[in-house]
């Protein structure tokens, strides 16, 4: 390739996000050489969800937010209409169930810790024991030669399996009420998709999965009609609704990358699978990638990275836990998204019968925070 040629390395990461920037960090104190290749763009200021599980593997990387974000200790889920359960960290033994930290600051903790090639990754070509990286470096052609390129950039365009259209757009805004939020997340299923209510500071957190119409007319509204309509969704347990701050919307799909890798490539984070917002799972799920990654490349040889076999069985480790996260998450958008009477009154009992049957709901809460494998 033509251009400059950066020194080689043992692991190229494409991406500046918290997924790939974990990888970067947990690598950076062992004996293996590393590129994190990510562009100058800004972590935008947003609230972002992140299980106990979570907390646990930043802590370990020494990148817990100073801030400590706001714990939840309670989620409460509904529907309208009938059916509720709610957990309780103290049911678990544990401080919280998650937290929510502002993704800037968390950003700011993972990414500002390792060296950056600032760059765009433009391609790639396997050879023998290597894979040869085209880059741009502000607007100049480089390369760059390593045993194993990670794609940790999101990804939405490169190698999709398979992309369901879920016919919604989320809604987000920070939203404030009249009774403060106390620990306490709320998620509640409507006849158009769910709606989060998190905690985050003083205020609330809102993500609204609606159709695309619903969601342009949501963003345009003035602010006390807005409040009325969330209120209309929600209900009244937490009084009226007093504020909204900015509100946006983005649309919301399924992207799921093929499981097997490529030569000397594979995805972790949202470049491998892109879920729906609804129970928080991607970013989650994303952090576990990165760090059973990180301690496989940590326990292998050298010449064992980015070889086949090294790549299967990094996808057969991933597997059980991607795939129940995808079908998870998948499985409440499809179930709890539609007025059906039948389908409702059966949500309806099943939340119930989660109510009063602990160890049923004790078992999906565990899988929520720590995933389908527990950390040990």
């Amino acid at each position: 390739m033509a251009g400059l040629e950066l020194p080689q390395v043992d692991v190229a990461i494409a991406g500046g996000g918290p997924v790939g920037s974990a990888l970067a960090l947990a690598l950076s104190a062992s004996g293996l050489s590393v590129a994190r290749i990510a562009d100058e763009v800004g972590a935008a200021d947003r609230p972002i969800a992140l299980s106990h599980g979570s907390r646990l593997i930043l802590e370990r990387l020494g990148a817990w937010p100073p801030s400590g974000g706001t714990a939840i200790h309670t989620i409460h889920v509904s529907q309208q209409g009938f059916g509720r359960t709610v957990m309780h960290c103290s049911d678990y033994g544990l401080p919280a169930l998650g937290y929510v930290v502002a993704y800037s600051e968390l950003v700011a903790q993972l990414a500002g810790r390792t060296p950056v090639v600032t760059g765009i990754l433009e391609r790639w070509e396997s050879s023998d024991g290597e894979i040869n990286i085209g880059l741009s470096l502000a607007g100049k052609a480089a390369s760059l030669r390593a045993r194993l390129l990670v794609l940790a950039d999101g990804g939405f365009t490169r190698g999709a399996e398979r992309v369901t259209d879920y016919g919604q757009r989320a809604v987000v805004a920070r939203v404030s009420a009249e009774r403060a939020p106390h620990g306490m997340a709320w998620e509640r299923f409507t006849a158009e998709g769910p709606l989060a209510l998190l905690p985050f500071g003083d205020s609330h957190a809102l993500v609204w999965s609606v159709s695309p119409p619903a969601a342009e007319e949501l963003c345009q509204l003035p602010e006390q009609e807005f409040l009325a309509r969330l209120r209309a969704a929600f209900g009244g347990r937490l009084g009226d609704f007093l504020s909204a701050g900015p509100r946006s919307a983005f649309p919301l799909s399924l992207r799921r990358a093929a499981i097997r890798p490529s030569a000397r490539v594979l995805a972790i984070g949202n470049a491998a699978q892109t879920l729906h917002p609804v129970a928080g799972q991607g970013l989650n799920l994303g952090l576990r990638d990165a760090w059973e990654l990180a301690r496989m490349l940590l326990e292998a040889g050298k010449e064992e990275i980015g070889a086949p076999g090294f790549l299967s069985r990094y996808a057969r480790s991933r597997s059980v836990d991607r795939y129940a996260g995808i079908g998870f998450t998948d499985f409440l958008v499809r179930m709890f998204s539609n007025s059906v009477a039948p389908l409702a009154l059966a949500r309806g009992a099943g939340l119930a019968l989660l109510d009063i049957l602990p160890p049923a709901r004790h078992f999906l809460a565990r899988r929520m925070i720590f995933g389908a494998r527990a950390l040990p």
